[in-house]
């Protein structure tokens, strides 16, 4: 523009983002397992439908805007709550994203949290023409960068099934150590040999053998066993209530 000197125009650019208010969000990717219509119980989520721009129509992680009397897990837990009736077994912080055009025509922070619910308890989760179920092996394009949100968290899920016990957050009070290995095989994505890994259980002492077994089966009735609730699921540090 005539008479617009490069050192205006640069102070202009700066201003922009500077002034423009910055909105801080909390979102959930909320796991669950659910048996496939063709094969064994694979990893699910439930997403939202947006109703108004941006990205009007897509499918999103549930989520909200912060609110100023509350805290970041209690946002997590509030907009779960309001869209799917879900109350986690287990929530933890993920990540911060924060890229400058992820949100178009605003400048969105969203914290985002991960967790996990028992099958049982999504199968009874509010379904509607705005909220619905998808396997994690079949997701469409979703909202923002949400699809890169649902990567990292179903890495971080697997990454740490590998060193901890959150296995247990999928399962009831009882459970037999054929369905704790379908829950590592189905969060994994590959087969678990029986043995190995009946023996990789017992040397973590972190199941006790309830003595009672399973009744109904034609077979000789597998153990039940229940989670050591003096151990945490997982170490998640001195910050554990963030």
């Amino acid at each position: 523009m005539p008479g617009t000197t490069a050192s205006a125009a640069t102070h202009e650019t700066r201003e922009t983002p500077i002034s423009a208010p910055v909105i801080l969000a909390v979102s959930t990717v909320i796991f669950a397992l659910r048996p496939n219509e063709t094969g064994p119980a694979t990893v699910w989520i439930p997403l939202v439908r947006r109703i108004r721009e941006p990205f009007e129509g897509l499918w999103a992680i549930p989520g909200g805007a912060l609110r100023a009397d509350e805290d970041l897990a209690s946002a997590a837990r509030r907009t779960l709550e309001e869209t799917s009736g879900l109350t986690p077994r287990y929530l933890e912080q993920l990540y911060a994203f924060g890229s400058v055009d992820r949100a178009p025509g605003t400048r969105v922070v969203s914290i985002v949290y991960w967790a996990l619910v028992r099958s049982e308890e999504a199968a009874k989760a509010t379904e509607s023409e705005n909220v619905r179920w998808f396997s994690t092996d079949e997701l469409p394009t979703l909202a923002f960068d949400h699809n890169e949100i649902v990567a990292y968290a179903l890495w971080r899920l697997r990454t740490k099934m590998e060193y901890s016990r959150i296995a247990h957050a999928f399962l009831g009070d009882t459970f037999t150590l054929a369905q704790l290995r379908e829950v590592h095989e189905a969060v994994l994505q590959r087969p678990l040999d029986p043995a190995n890994f009946r023996r990789m259980i017992e040397a973590s002492k972190t199941v006790v053998d309830t003595g009672q077994r399973v009744t109904g089966t034609r077979h000789r009735p597998p153990r039940l066993y229940r989670y050591d609730s003096s151990i945490d699921l997982a170490d998640v540090g001195p910050l554990s209530s963030i």
